[in-house]
């Protein structure tokens, strides 16, 4: 395995990286949508064909509650109706109550939106960062994927290839590691598939426990983008945050959401869970699924709490 020293990316590097992916999408100055513009109708009908026996599996871990080193300002739950001792004997009452939870963070599930990621001042295609306000975030907000997200899903799970529970925390996840989770799970990422990176997080602190996710975990090595370009994925989650920490590339900490979201329009899903998954995938003997992504329709939202539901 490539030492750290080895896997490390130069600003130079980075910044020619970040403008081959730059110049490779092809959708014009004036798209908002991003590399969601991969799904075509065809290829929802196409992934509906893998749904065989109506197993629906969650992707969305349970949202924590507890604080926690990983969770410091964890979502909050008020019950607001009824009141103490004024439950009726008869007749109707309703229970009531208010949620709150920050988007992002290193604890719950979530979806990136396009304005999320701010680099050099500008946004997805060169929309400038002054476009996110409160009232709204030109155009880039996760409204864009309000209509849902439905398409085939496709699992690789790295742990499972390279025959470890999970990555450590700093560990990368490479193009040649998904290569060769494919060729292991017999499927192949394709044009317009929605693809789920597994690297074991949830796994590992449900084991060892929570740990500084912010400063130490394992995510993708920023070079694997080139690949999700060139195979036009639409779109990307992890059970982690997709990034590595701490972060390979000088003076950038999220290069992997800076190449995704802001240089080639890529929604990333941060958080999810995949033991079920796994599960699942190795009883049906396949690692591909129809998934559907429903966020919530927050028109100035930089993101939103996500459920992904894979049907089998």
């Amino acid at each position: 395995m490539a030492t750290v020293a080895e896997q490390s990316l130069s600003p130079a590097d980075f910044r020619s990286l970040y403008d081959r992916l730059r110049r490779s999408v092809p959708w014009g100055h004036d798209d908002r949508r991003g590399a969601l513009n991969y799904i075509t109708p065809a290829m929802v009908v196409a992934a509906a064909g893998e749904v065989r026996t109506g197993r629906t599996v969650s992707l969305e871990a349970l949202v924590q509650h507890d604080p926690a080193i990983d969770n410091p300002d964890p979502w909050s739950r008020e019950l607001t109706g009824p009141a103490e001792n004024v439950v009726k004997d008869t007749g109707l009452t309703f229970a009531l109550d208010r949620m709150s939870l920050n988007v992002h963070g290193d604890a719950d599930s979530h979806m990136d939106a396009l304005c999320h990621v701010i680099f050099d001042g500008t946004m997805y295609n060169d929309v400038d960062a002054n476009a996110v306000r409160s009232f709204g975030a030109g155009g880039l907000s996760i409204e864009v994927a309000g209509q849902g997200v439905a398409g085939r899903g496709v699992l690789l799970d790295i742990p499972l290839t390279r025959g470890v529970d999970w990555l450590e925390p700093g560990e990368h996840v490479t193009a040649d590691d998904l290569i060769a989770a494919e060729k292991a799970e017999g499927v192949r990422a394709e044009a317009g598939d929605l693809l789920f990176v597994r690297v074991g997080h949830r796994r590992r602190r449900h084991e060892v426990g929570p740990w500084d996710a912010a400063s130490a975990r394992a995510g993708l090595h920023p070079a694997l983008l080139e690949l999700l370009a060139e195979r036009q994925v639409a779109l990307l989650g992890s059970d982690g945050n997709n990034d590595t920490a701490p972060s390979i590339v000088p003076d950038v900490d999220f290069p992997v959401h800076v190449l995704g979201v802001r240089a080639l329009g890529l929604h990333l899903l941060d958080y999810l869970r995949f033991e079920e998954l796994v599960t699942v995938c190795e009883a049906e003997s396949r690692w591909s699924f129809m998934c559907v992504i429903a966020p919530l329709r927050v028109p100035s939202g930089t993101g939103s709490p996500i459920n992904p539901i894979a049907l089998f």
